[in-house]
């Protein structure tokens, strides 16, 4: 594994909330993408285009807090227990697939691994003990 961060969920709050939590543990946002930004956009009310789909906030220490805001019409809900994924960057597709695939058993498969837009081997799941989990491996850029 490369890295475990926390992946906090808000209900339209994740700008102000991470910009609380930069305030507090210092840092810089490295990526801040808003919901009109991505492709497909327009399928989402105009009230939730900007919204986050994903920020992160690197602290100078170099911790990684991660955040989107959930959206009201995918009939997304923030109750308690379901705010915060622990989010694994794994080193290759085999580690991503066999880290997947063990904590899928028994639990529920939120986002199947796949290929995404963002250049990234991608799942969510929620684990047999209620625990929800991202595993993410970003492919190599070429330079």
């Amino acid at each position: 594994m490369l890295s475990i961060n926390p992946y906090f969920n808000f209900m339209g709050t994740s700008e102000e909330a991470m910009t609380f939590y930069k305030s507090v543990f210092g840092g810089e946002f490295t990526i801040l993408q808003r919901y009109k930004d991505i492709p497909g956009s327009e399928k989402w009310p105009v009230e939730e285009q900007d919204k986050i789909i994903h920020i992160s906030l690197v602290t100078p220490k170099g911790h990684v807090f991660m955040a989107t805001d959930a959206l009201e019409s995918m009939d997304q809900k923030i109750t308690a227990g379901n705010i915060c994924r622990i989010t694994i960057h794994t080193e290759n597709e085999t580690e991503t697939k066999k880290l997947f695939n063990g904590l899928s058993a028994g639990g529920k498969i939120e986002m199947p691994l796949n290929k995404t837009f963002w250049g990234a081997l991608c799942g969510m799941i929620t684990d047999k003990y209620g625990i929800q989990w991202m595993l993410n491996y970003t492919y190599p850029t070429n330079k």
